[in-house]
């Protein structure tokens, strides 16, 4: 988890929830690659975060 020191009230708030918004979009990512790859949902993931970040090194060669 990030650490802040903010005492300002609505950057922390923005934080959470900006947190939270990228965590369930990766969610829904997990959960459309699942169904269309097998049909199916487990709540264990198949989009994780080396997945991603192998995939994004390959593709644009940053990393």
């Amino acid at each position: 988890m990030a650490a802040t020191t903010s005492n300002n009230f609505v950057l922390r708030f923005f934080y959470f929830a900006f947190a939270c918004l990228l965590y369930s979009i990766w969610r829904a990512a997990d959960l459309l690659v699942q169904v269309k790859l097998t049909g199916e949902y487990e709540h264990s993931p198949i989009v994780t975060a080396d997945n991603t970040l192998t995939l994004l090194k390959k593709e644009t060669g940053i990393g």
